[in-house]
C-alpha cells in the first residue's frame, strides 16, 4: 500500500506506444517505475527496508490512504526490529552525505554568490537535517509528506512545461520565417497549414475511460470478441501487477490504440510530445471521473461503479491537445520578451568574457615580455660574472735555436750591408741574442 500510495502512481514521462507486457521471472521482483523525484532511490530504498518488516507491514495493509499520507503511520517506525533502524539508519547517513555534495557544488558556483546556506536546506524537506546519524519517526512523517506533496504538482508542472515547449516552437518558426523572402515564405506558410491539415485526418477518438474506448482495447490489445466485454474481467486483466487496484501506469496504457491513431512517429506532422501530453490529459480526466477517494489509484469497486454512469455508455466527444487553446497570443508575446531579455543577458555576458579573455591575452603577452627581459638581464649579469681570459705565454719552441745555428747566423753577413766588421765586433741584434741565450 505505501509503494502505490507513494511511488508506483506517479506519471512518468516514457513513450508508452512501444511498451509491451512481459511475464516477470520466478523470483524476480518487477522493476519500479522512477518517479522522477530526486530523492526517489533514497524514498524507494526506506519503502523496501520497511516492507521487509512484518509489524510494520502488518500495519501498512490495515492503515487507509488517509493514515498514510498524513503520516501518521511514521508512529509505527518505534515497533520496527533493531536491524531494520539500523539499516536506516545507514541509508539516512548516505542520503545526508550525497545532499553535502549537491549543497556543496551548488554553492561554490558563481551564480549562488550571497545564498543564505542556511535557507537553501529549507528546499530539502524530505528528511530531518538536525539529526544526521538516525532515522527517527519524523524522518518518515517528513519524507511521506515530501513526496505527496511533490507527486500532487506533477501533473501541473507537466502541464506548464508543456505550454513553454509549444510557445517555444511558435516563437522558432515566426523567428525562421522573419528571415526568408516574400515567396519563400508563403511557401513555408502553406507547407504548415498543410501539414496541421494531415494532422487532423484521423480516425475518431473515442472518450477515455468510457465504453467504446474499453471495448476497442478489450478487442484490439486482448484480442477477445467486442460482444464479450465484461467490465470485471477487464478490470482483472489490466490490474498487471495484480495487485487490486489499476494505478496510473496501468491507466496511461489503456490510451495506447487511442493516441496510434492520431500519432506515429514516422510522421512528420505529429509531434511525439504532444502525443504525451495528449496521454497525461486522458489519465488526469479518468482519475478525475473514476478515482472516488483520490488516492490516485482505482479499485474494482470504483471501477465498476464508473461503468454504470450514463457517461460511460453515451460519452461526449473528446478534443485532442491540437483543437484545444494552449496559450493566448499575450502570453507568447510576453514569452518572447522573456526570451528576448535572457538573449541580451547572455550576449552581454558574453561580450564580457570576450573582453576579460582580450585583458587576460594582453597580460600574457606583457607577462611574457618581461619575462624575456629579464631572461636577457641575467644573461648579463651571468657574463659579467666570468673572469679574464688568461695572457697568451710565449711558444718556447718559437725562441728556443740550437748553438749551432745561431753561430752560423753570427757568421752570415746581413742582407744588403756587404761592409765586413773589424774583428772582435759583434752586431747589436746578435748582442741582444747572446745576452737572452742561457
Amino acid at each position: 500500500m505505501l509503494v502505490c500510495t507513494l511511488v508506483a502512481a506517479v506519471p512518468i514521462d516514457t513513450d508508452k506506444t512501444k511498451a509491451t507486457v512481459e511475464a516477470a521471472d520466478d523470483g524476480q521482483k518487477p522493476q519500479s517505475t522512477d518517479t522522477g523525484l530526486y530523492y526517489d532511490r533514497y524514498l524507494r530504498e526506506v519503502v523496501e527496508v520497511l516492507e521487509t518488516d512484518p509489524h510494520f507491514r502488518e500495519k501498512i495493509q490495515a492503515a487507509d490512504t488517509e493514515d498514510i499520507k498524513s503520516g501518521r503511520i511514521s508512529q509505527e517506525l518505534d515497533f520496527v526490529s533493531h536491524h531494520i533502524r539500523t539499516r536506516l539508519d545507514e541509508l539516512k547517513r548516505q542520503e545526508v552525505a550525497r545532499l553535502r555534495v549537491l549543497i556543496k557544488a551548488k554553492l561554490s558556483a558563481p551564480e549562488s554568490a550571497g545564498i543564505d546556506r542556511r535557507l537553501f536546506l529549507q528546499k530539502f524537506n524530505h528528511l530531518n537535517h538536525m539529526n544526521p546519524d538516525s532515522f527517527e519517526p519524523r524522518d518518515l512523517d517528513m519524507l511521506i509528506k515530501a513526496a505527496t506533496k511533490d507527486l500532487e504538482n506533477y501533473d501541473k508542472e507537466h502541464h506548464e512545461e508543456f505550454k513553454r515547449y509549444e510557445m517555444m516552437k511558435e516563437h522558432e518558426r515566426r523567428e525562421y520565417l522573419k528571415g526568408l523572402d516574400e515567396e519563400t515564405r508563403q511557401r513555408e506558410e502553406a507547407r504548415y497549414e498543410e501539414m496541421k491539415r494531415k494532422h487532423k485526418e484521423h480516425p475518431k477518438i473515442n472518450h477515455p475511460g468510457s465504453k467504446d474506448q474499453l471495448r476497442e482495447v478489450w478487442q484490439e490489445t486482448d484480442g477477445l470478441d467486442p460482444a464479450d466485454f465484461d467490465p470485471r474481467t477487464f478490470f482483472m486483466l489490466h490490474d498487471t501487477n495484480s495487485d487490486g487496484f489499476i494505478d496510473e501506469q496501468e491507466m496511461e496504457a489503456l490510451f495506447t490504440k487511442e493516441l496510434e491513431k492520431a500519432y506515429s512517429p514516422q510522421n512528420e506532422e505529429d509531434d511525439m510530445v504532444e502525443m504525451e501530453e495528449e496521454r497525461l490529459r486522458m489519465r488526469e480526466h479518468v482519475m478525475n471521473e473514476v478515482d472516488v477517494n483520490q488516492d490516485r489509484l482505482i479499485n474494482l469497486a470504483e471501477f465498476l461503479r464508473a461503468t454504470e454512469k450514463q457517461e460511460f455508455l453515451e460519452p461526449d466527444g473528446w478534443e485532442t491537445v491540437d483543437e484545444q487553446l494552449i496559450y493566448t497570443e499575450e502570453e507568447l508575446q510576453e514569452f518572447e520578451n522573456h526570451i528576448s531579455k535572457t538573449e541580451e543577458d547572455l550576449q552581454r555576458k558574453k561580450e564580457e568574457l570576450q573582453r576579460q579573455e582580450e585583458e587576460l591575452n594582453k597580460q600574457q603577452q606583457h607577462i611574457q615580455a618581461q619575462r624575456q627581459e629579464l631572461q636577457q638581464v641575467v644573461q648579463q649579469m651571468e657574463q659579467k660574472k666570468l673572469p679574464p681570459p688568461p695572457p697568451a705565454l710565449p711558444d718556447p719552441a718559437a725562441h728556443f735555436q740550437p748553438v749551432g745555428e745561431q753561430i752560423s747566423h753570427l757568421a752570415s753577413p746581413q742582407v744588403g750591408n756587404s761592409q765586413p766588421l773589424p774583428p772582435g765586433h759583434l752586431p747589436d741584434a746578435a748582442v741582444v741574442r747572446s745576452q737572452q741565450t742561457p
